[in-house]
């Protein structure tokens, strides 16, 4: 079972002897954990706010980065720039990002974010045609796409439910953006963030959620009667609408 294509992601070869303590310093996950499997992880503004998210994978000799495509320039020109004089390459990779649901093939790795987002192979052949509604797994679960839910320079990654996804870690150590995330975690109550609701019509991703006719936030992904919602929490609650659409909390 090769699984299905994943033509919307670019994969990159991280190599040289400083590749992990490279990484250690800018990404919000521990890169130790690579010897586990895979480790999500995003790179982060000096204020804290979401650039970019995407899956460090272990390799002989090297780590693959594998990232949204849409992102993919602008994360390896910031990468670039960190580089300094640490003894790390960076270069496209040749292999193909493959995904898939139920029994992995050989060398194909857990996705580290949640179990119902099954396994991702990197080899040379690119898998089959896209087939499974990813979408709909994600609203299920709350998992948050690059673009989408996902905004660079606006989202937050505790709002957006990375502690829960296994993708920010609070002992590690600094990296760039880490001292706002620890407040948030640690000195604050979350406010706002991602929840899945209740959707009852359609709505454009990204439309105003209005409760009692003042702003309480975004509905983005929708599927099978219910969708992503960026809320504020102190608004949330009853009947809410965007557009056309009810929306309601579980």
């Amino acid at each position: 079972m090769q699984g299905e294509a994943a033509p919307d992601r670019r994969l990159f070869e991280i190599t040289g002897k400083d590749r992990e303590h490279f990484l250690q310093g800018l990404v919000s996950n521990d890169v130790s954990r690579l010897a586990d499997g895979v480790v999500y992880a995003a790179l982060l503004s000096p204020q804290g706010k979401y650039l970019a998210d995407f899956l460090l994978v272990p390799a002989e000799g090297a780590i693959l980065l594998d990232v949204h495509e849409s992102l993919a320039d602008s994360l390896m020109r910031r990468l670039s720039m960190y580089r300094l004089r640490a003894e790390v390459q960076i270069a496209p990779s040749s292999l193909q990002v493959s995904r898939g649901l139920g029994p992995a093939p050989e060398g194909a790795f857990a996705d580290s974010r949640h179990p119902a987002l099954g396994w991702r192979r990197y080899a040379a052949d690119p898998g089959g045609a896209p087939a499974i509604d990813w979408d709909r797994v994600r609203v299920e679960h709350c998992i948050p796409e690059t673009g989408v839910e996902l905004i660079a320079d606006d989202s937050y990654i505790l709002e957006a439910g990375f502690e829960r996804l296994n993708g920010v870690d609070f002992r590690k150590g600094c990296y760039v953006g880490q001292e706002v995330t620890a407040r948030m975690k640690h000195k604050t109550e979350l406010r706002k963030g991602l929840v899945t609701v209740t959707v009852e019509g359609m709505a454009p991703v990204g439309a105003e959620i209005l409760a009692g006719g003042k702003p309480a936030g975004r509905l983005f992904t929708q599927a099978d009667g219910k969708g992503i919602a960026y809320l504020r929490f102190d608004r949330a609650g009853g009947e809410m609408r965007a557009e056309g659409a009810r929306v309601t909390l579980p």
